[in-house]
C-alpha cells in the first residue's frame, strides 16, 4: 500500500485527456481543428486544461517527452 505522499508524488506524472467536440470550442479555435469533429483536451492534475490536440496519440508523445502517463476521462 502505498502512503498519500507517494500517491500525490505518482499523480503528479500524469495528464488527463479528455475528449472535446469541436462544435463546443470557440469560434477561432474550432477554425484551428479544421475538419476534426473531436479533440483532446490535456488537463493537469490540478485540472487547468494545458492544451488541445488532435489526438491520443499526440497526447502520448506529449506525455513521454516530459516524463508523465496519460489517464483518459471519459
Amino acid at each position: 500500500m502505498q502512503s498519500k505522499h507517494e500517491l500525490k508524488a505518482l499523480a503528479g506524472n500524469m495528464i488527463y485527456l479528455k475528449p472535446v467536440a469541436t462544435s463546443d470550442l470557440p469560434d477561432e479555435v474550432r477554425e484551428d481543428a479544421g475538419s476534426l469533429e473531436t479533440v483532446f483536451a490535456v488537463h493537469n492534475t490540478e485540472g487547468e486544461q494545458v492544451a488541445l490536440v488532435a489526438n491520443e496519440a499526440i497526447a502520448a508523445d506529449l506525455a513521454a517527452q516530459n516524463d508523465m502517463q496519460v489517464v483518459s476521462v471519459h
